[in-house]
């Protein structure tokens, strides 16, 4: 059983910055990729961030040069750093990894989410 738990989420002025974590724990051979999707009021889940084994990463074009997603993999964590906050970016954000066990078989994930409010 793998569990992933987000942080970092909470209330923030525009312009203003946070870092989310996302820590896998549990039965983890490979995080073959991870990925910070959100969800706001009234609208689907979208797509913000991904980052895969090899490093790749790719943006939604509305987070591009404002957010960087990275991760640690001694320590099976993820990171979305957003900067210039705008209120647009008000939305619960929810981790997602894809994870191997040791027979190859890959598996996804979410986490439970966290809030993110961009207000004056």
């Amino acid at each position: 059983q793998v569990q992933l738990v987000e942080s970092g989420g909470g209330l923030v002025q525009p312009g203003g910055s946070l870092r989310l974590s996302c820590t896998a724990s549990g039965s983890i051979f490979s995080i073959n990729v991870m990925g910070w999707y959100r969800q706001a009021p009234g609208k689907e889940r979208e797509l913000v961030a991904h980052i895969v084994s090899g490093g790749s990463m790719a943006y939604a074009e509305s987070v591009k040069g404002r957010f960087t997603i990275s991760r640690d993999n001694a320590k099976n964590t993820g990171y979305l750093q957003m900067n210039n906050l705008k209120p647009e970016d008000t939305a619960v954000y929810f981790c997602n990894a894809g994870i191997g066990d040791r027979t190859g078989v890959q598996n996804f994930y979410w986490g439970q989410g966290t809030q993110v409010t961009v207000s004056s």
